[in-house]
């Protein structure tokens, strides 16, 4: 079950990082994988900071997609693509 979260979040995130990250996509396969990971390591990093996640929806998307850019904005560099934001 929380992997079809994940999943869920994953999606939500992506396309909202695709919207904040103007340029060249990975594609609906690669948003979505860039994105899961980016939305973990965002809630690490959240935890990390001594927040406990009781933000319930809301708390969980925002720090997704702040992972997501995140991401997607190291993945561009590594790759050679232009970051724009």
């Amino acid at each position: 079950m929380h992997i079809l979260w994940w999943l869920i979040v994953g999606l939500i995130s992506g396309w909202a990082a695709g919207e904040i990250m103007t340029g060249a996509r990975y594609g609906v396969l690669g948003d979505i994988g860039i994105s899961t990971v980016g939305a973990m390591i965002g809630g690490f990093v959240l935890r990390w900071m001594g927040y406990d996640g009781d933000g319930g929806l809301p708390y969980t998307i925002g720090g997704a997609i702040a992972g997501a850019v995140m991401m997607s904005a190291v993945f561009r560099l590594l790759t050679g693509r232009a970051v724009r934001a």
